[in-house]
C-alpha cells in the first residue's frame, strides 16, 4: 500500500492511497478535525444520516456492479433514529460496497474513494472540503508533471539509442551503393525487428489495428516498454556489428525484452511511476 500525504493549511495531514487505480482518502484523518480523540465516532455519526446512506448507495450503484442495493432498505428505514448506528465495516459487509474500505495495522483506518471523501469533508467543514480539493488537485498535477518528465526523458533516450541503432545498420547492412528508397526500406525493416521483439507486431500491423489513433506504436508505449526499447536498440546495434543473422537477433532480443519487462514490472519504483499515471 503506497501512501502519500497532503497538508491542509498546516492544520492536519491527510493520507491518500491507491486501490485498483482509484484514489482513496483517509476519512480517519479528516474526522480528527472534528473529533481528534475518537475519529471513528465522527465517521459513524456521518454514516447514520439518511442523506449519507442515499449518497453512498448512489455512488455504489454507479461504480460497483456487485453492490447489494436491496440491503439498504432497512438502513434507510432506521436512519436517523436514536438507536441506529452504522459503521464502515457493517456497511461493507451488508452491501458489498467498495467505495469505503477499512485498513488495519500501520497506516490503517477508514478510507473512501475521493468523491465520497470530499462529501464527508463537506459534512465536517465546507471550508475544509475546499482546501482538501485544492491540495488534492495540486498533488495530482505535481504527479502528472513528474510522470510527463520521466516519460519524455525515456522517449528521448530511446531516440538517442535509435541513432546508434541506425548507424549500425548503415555500417553493416546497407551496401555501399543503394537508392534512398531501398535504404529507407532497410531501416524500417530493422525497426520492425525491435517492434516485433518488444510489442509482438510490426508498425504496419499496429496501424491497421489502431486506425483511430495518431502517431505510431512507440508513442503509446509504457515507461517500462520505453526503457526496454532503449536497451534492446543498443543490443541490436551490437548484434548487427557481430554479423548475427536477423532471425537470430530477433529471437535474442525477444528473450531479452521478456526478461527485462518482467524485472521492471516487479520493480516498486517503476510501479510508483506507472501508478502516478493511473493514479492517474
Amino acid at each position: 500500500m503506497v501512501a502519500s500525504k497532503i497538508n491542509i493549511k498546516g492544520i492536519t495531514s491527510v493520507t491518500l492511497i491507491n486501490i485498483d487505480n482509484e484514489d482513496y482518502i483517509s476519512l480517519t484523518d479528516i474526522a480528527k478535525l472534528k473529533n481528534p480523540h475518537e475519529p471513528k465516532d465522527a465517521i459513524k455519526n456521518w454514516m447514520r444520516n439518511r442523506s449519507t446512506i442515499e449518497y453512498l448507495a448512489l455512488w455504489e450503484k454507479i461504480n460497483n456492479l456487485n453492490f447489494k442495493g436491496v440491503e439498504i432498505d432497512p438502513l434507510l428505514f432506521n436512519a436517523g433514529s436514536n438507536s441506529f448506528t452504522l459503521s464502515p465495516t457493517r456497511w461493507v459487509e451488508l452491501t458489498n460496497a467498495k467505495g469505503i474500505v477499512t485498513k488495519t495495522g500501520r497506516g490503517g483506518g477508514t478510507y473512501a474513494q475521493k468523491d465520497i471523501a470530499f462529501e464527508f469533508a463537506s459534512w465536517i467543514s465546507a471550508e475544509f472540503k475546499l482546501y482538501l480539493i485544492k491540495e488534492f488537485q495540486r498533488l495530482k498535477e505535481d504527479e502528472n508533471r513528474r510522470l510527463s518528465l520521466d516519460w519524455n526523458l525515456n522517449r528521448t533516450l530511446s531516440k538517442i539509442n535509435y541513432k546508434i541503432h541506425t548507424d549500425a545498420i548503415k555500417e553493416h547492412i546497407i551496401p555501399p551503393v543503394i537508392s534512398k528508397k531501398k535504404e529507407g526500406i532497410l531501416y524500417a525493416n530493422e525497426a520492425d525487428v525491435l517492434n516485433v521483439a518488444l510489442f509482438g507486431r510490426t508498425a504496419k500491423e499496429w496501424r491497421q489495428e489502431n486506425t483511430d489513433k495518431k502517431g505510431n506504436i512507440r508513442d503509446y508505449a509504457t515507461i517500462e516498454q520505453l526503457l526496454v526499447l532503449a536497451n534492446i536498440e543498443s543490443m541490436n546495434a551490437e548484434f548487427i556489428r557481430m554479423d548475427l543473422p536477423q532471425k537470430e537477433r530477433l529471437i535474442k532480443l525477444n528473450q531479452i525484452a521478456i526478461t527485462q519487462l518482467k524485472s521492471l514490472t516487479a520493480n516498486t519504483d517503476i510501479k510508483k511511476l506507472s501508478s502516478n499515471n493511473d493514479e492517474q
